[in-house]
């Protein structure tokens, strides 16, 4: 292993002087040996031998001076390199400080104790101006306590992790500092100058501010709003083009306090801080201007301070039209689909309304009647059959009369024509509903067997005269007779065939009709709910004008299904109970609506019924009551008369005269004295409550005090009671929230009918998810395994599928059964056997919200108790 240089050099003067001590030793041995020799007397033997002795002490002497004097060879190298390594040592040491003093940046270098070993002349300017005296026994915790107390330092920015840190010096500098520890425990500390690099930095900085300014007032002039940022201060920092124009200002400079702009326009201030009458943060407001225009102002905060202000014209809100626009849709869709003329004529006699089957009628092009003067329309003398007619319903009557009149390719056609005012909340007629119906077949078919039974009586009488001569001819006669009889049963049978067939078709497509009819309530119903806006009133005569057109098909499709024979019976023991309490529930909010109170006295009687046709019953006789009521209230309750229960209705409304109460129960028969805000039925509520208790083997009961008031009621057979208890109906109150929060999965196959579900739903605060199909539902629901609350799933599905066989896929598939309410337009009483074997609920189609939303929470809260 080689020894370094530097070691040898070291130890070579003691080497040397080790050497020097031996030699001294030896020469004082010699010395005393010889001088021993030379005092001695002995004999030659001791001579000899003490010379021989010296002879050896000379020779080790000779060796020794030998080894002293290689010795002295080896310290003469030694110090000769030693001088070497010196010159070398301190021409590195020149070049070390030559190269620290070259470097741009300022150099110090500290020892393991954290002491200044070495710095140049740049370090130690930094320091000149400060007057503090850095030398070789600074310590680094020095400099920093010299650093503070001479403020060197003016600003300090620490890196994160191994960025470097950098300060700005007390004359504006900045410097960057590099520390490297070295390998003695020491530090070597680099101070950059980066002046130059910051400055510039500064400057890309303020130009892509810059840029970024430019940007965003660009992007805010384009916008179609008034945009207008104000600063934490309270002045103007921001604005656009438009915010100008909207304001009616004139060009405005920068930084201005935002109220005196203000001030300066015709708008009201508005900022975060600005509460309403009541107290409540005031975040938007509308204001109408001078010029007619409506504005709509929002303030919104910055989470740095200030706010930003929006200003947006609304004077034409493409919403109201858009809405308005499907709405006709809608009602156009049903009426063009219905087999009969239907039109709607306001009250200065021109076209608001026709249908696609009433313009075919006349020959019109598509909206080519509306306009037009209903006298232009039809010829000198049909109108002069016409005007009576027409006078008397401008006058409040509803009328309904037949009469000829040629189609378009010159037939002799019968009509029956119905005009239905419609009245203002001030009763005031604002125009006249028009349902047209061809009844030619059916009056010709009468015409024949009036014809038939006349030419039958003649013959008789002929017969009769000729009986005394014509003995013989008797036979022939008599055969005569029974074939006309023939005759007239088939010709009869024809007749009821073809009415009974219409009848059918018009049941059959209830489903169809009432689709768009359904979506189109649910879109209103959920438009009403919305809270209060200017388009309310808008959206309320829509709904009225809908629930018109709802009430005429619906009663037209029921008295239909009832004459076919579509609807049968399912009579089956059940409490009264549960039938009343969801009706005082539904109707009760509906007279609250009209400013009346509705009272209910409840049974724990147990009926034998049809629960659906008895509801039905009851919600007309409860309509009824409520539309002849102008002020009062109404009771709903139940008395029991031996083996019968007499369900009763009563009002404390108009009543009805006493030659009236039998004529009440016809078809297009209504009461004379009628409410002016509520006269839009057609007379055939009591007409189906006549023909569904007929059907069910109920006698409906009827008495009335004109001025003071009503009583309606059905009496329907007791059962026998059974042990089942029912359990106790929770708050009303407490049962509407239940809605609040509930997941509920909408199935149906018409997209209008999803998203009409959906926008109902979501206003009760239901969390609602639509599907058109079973796969659409399992892939959104993660394979029906989703938490939910509630299914409601249309009977009619595409692909030859019905509701009932996907909510069973859907319960087999999660641990625990939902809770089913199906919807459909099919009243067979198979269908209705079915869905009660499976414990579901059913609800016929056009759904109304208040029933619905009655329905819905019925089932949420028995489906949370079990």
């Amino acid at each position: 292993m080689a020894v370094p240089e530097d070691e040898v050099v070291a130890e070579l003067p003691t080497r040397l002087a080790e050497l020097e001590r031996e030699n001294a030793k030896l020469r004082r041995i010699n010395a005393a040996l010889i001088e021993r020799i030379e005092s001695s007397g002995s004999g030659r033997d001791a001579s000899y031998t003490a010379f021989q002795h010296s002879v050896e002490l000379a020779e080790q002497v000779r060796e020794r001076t030998d080894a002293l004097n290689q010795t002295m060879a080896e310290l003469k190298a030694s110090n000769r390199l030693l001088s070497d390594a010196r010159m070398r040592a301190e021409t590195a040491h020149q070049h070390l400080v030559d190269a620290i003093e070259s470097i741009s940046d300022a150099f110090v270098l500290f020892d393991k104790d954290q002491r200044i070993v070495l710095f140049n002349r740049r370090f130690k300017s930094l320091w000149n101006r400060t007057g503090a005296r850095i030398n070789g026994s600074t310590r680094l915790s020095d400099m920093r306590r010299l650093a503070d107390s001479s403020g060197l330092i003016a600003e300090e920015h620490r890196g994160k992790g191994n960025e470097p840190t950098v300060y700005r010096l007390h004359n504006g500098r900045w410097v960057q500092v590099s520390e490297r520890p070295t390998r003695e425990g020491g530090l070597v500390v680099l101070y950059t100058d980066i002046t130059e690099v910051k400055i510039s930095e500064t400057m890309r900085r303020e130009q892509a501010l810059a840029q970024k300014s430019r940007l965003l007032q660009r992007a805010v002039d384009n916008l179609s709003q008034g945009v207008a940022m104000i600063s934490a201060d309270g002045s103007l920092e921001l604005w656009n083009r438009r915010f100008l124009e909207l304001c009616g200002l004139a060009p405005i400079e920068a930084h201005r306090p935002f109220a005196e702009v203000m001030a300066d326009s015709e708008l009201k201030l508005l900022t975060p801080d600005t509460r309403s009458e009541n107290g409540q943060p005031l975040t938007e407001l509308e204001q109408h201007l001078f010029d007619g225009r409506t504005l709509e102002i929002r303030t919104h905060p910055l989470p740095t301070g200030g706010f930003v202000n929006t200003f947006t014209d609304i004077t034409e809100r493409y919403r109201h039209a858009e809405a308005l626009r499907e709405s006709e849709r809608w009602i156009r869709l049903i009426t063009d689909h219905v087999p009969a003329l239907i039109a709607y004529v306001s009250a200065d006699l021109t076209y608001a309304f026709t249908n696609k089957v009433y313009e075919e009628w006349y020959r019109w092009p598509r909206d080519g009647m509306l306009g037009q003067y209903l006298r232009e329309i039809h010829s000198g003398d049909h109108w002069q059959q016409l005007e009576p007619y027409i006078e008397r319903a401008l006058s409040g009557e509803s009328i309904s009369f037949e009469m000829a009149e040629p189609n378009h390719v010159g037939q002799q056609r019968y009509m029956l024509r119905s005009y239905v005012p419609n009245r203002l909340a001030s009763g005031e007629v604002a125009g006249i509903f028009v349902l047209i119906q061809d009844i030619t077949d059916r009056r010709r078919t009468a015409e024949a067997l009036h014809q038939a039974y006349q030419n039958l009586e003649q013959r008789v009488r002929e017969r009769t005269a000729e009986l005394t001569s014509l003995n013989e001819q008797l036979l022939c006669e008599i055969d005569e007779r029974a074939h006309a009889e023939a005759r007239l049963r088939e010709a009869k049978r024809e007749a009821e065939l073809a009415n009974l067939s219409k009848t059918k078709f018009l049941a059959a497509v209830s489903h169809d009709l009432l689709q768009p009819l359904n979506a189109a309530r649910l879109f209103t119903s959920a438009l009403q709910e919305q809270p209060e806006a200017s388009s309310n009133g808008l959206v309320r005569n829509i709904s009225n004008s809908l629930e018109d057109v709802e009430n005429l098909l619906g009663t037209l499709v029921d008295i239909s299904k009832l004459d076919a024979g579509v609807i049968k019976p399912d009579i089956a023991s059940f409490a009264v109970s549960e039938l009343l309490e969801n009706l005082a529930v539904e109707f009760r909010q509906i007279a609250g609506c009209e400013q009346l109170q509705l009272n209910y006295v409840p049974s724990a009687a147990l009926v034998r019924s049809d629960i659906q046709l008895l509801a039905r019953i009851l919600r007309n006789l409860l309509t009824n009551a409520i539309r002849y009521t102008p002020k009062g209230r109404v009771l709903l309750g139940c008395r029991r008369r031996r083996q019968i229960l007499s369900i009763e209705v009563w009002d404390t409304g108009v009543g009805i005269a006493e030659d009236k109460l039998e004529e009440i129960f016809q078809e297009f028969k209504r009461g004379d004295a009628v409410q002016a805000n509520q006269d839009r039925g057609l007379g055939l509520g009591l007409a189906i409550v006549e023909k569904i208790a007929r059907m069910l083997g109920h006698r409906i009961v009827v008495r009335s005090w004109p001025g003071q008031g009503s009583m309606f009621a059905v009496e329907v057979p007791l059962a026998r009671r059974t042990s089942r208890v029912r359990a106790e109906p929770s708050s009303t109150e407490l049962v509407l929230e239940r809605l609040k929060g509930a997941r509920v999965w909408v199935l149906d196959n018409d997209a209008a009918i999803c998203a009409g579900m959906r926008t109902l739903l979501e206003g009760w605060g239901c969390v609602v998810t639509t599907a058109l199909s079973e796969e659409d539902l399992a892939r959104q629901v993660d394979n029906f395994h989703a938490d939910a609350d509630l299914i409601i799933a249309d009977y009619h599905l595409d692909n030859d599928c019905n509701g009932l066989d996907v909510v069973t896929t859907v319960n087999e598939r999660r641990a625990s059964s939902l809770p089913v309410l199906l919807i459909t337009a099919n009243y067979s009483n198979d269908l209705k056997l079915q869905v009660r074997e499976l414990g579901h609920m059913l609800m016929h189609k056009p759904i109304r919200p208040m029933k619905l939303k009655t329905a819905m929470c019925h089932m949420l809260e028995h489906g949370q108790a079990s």
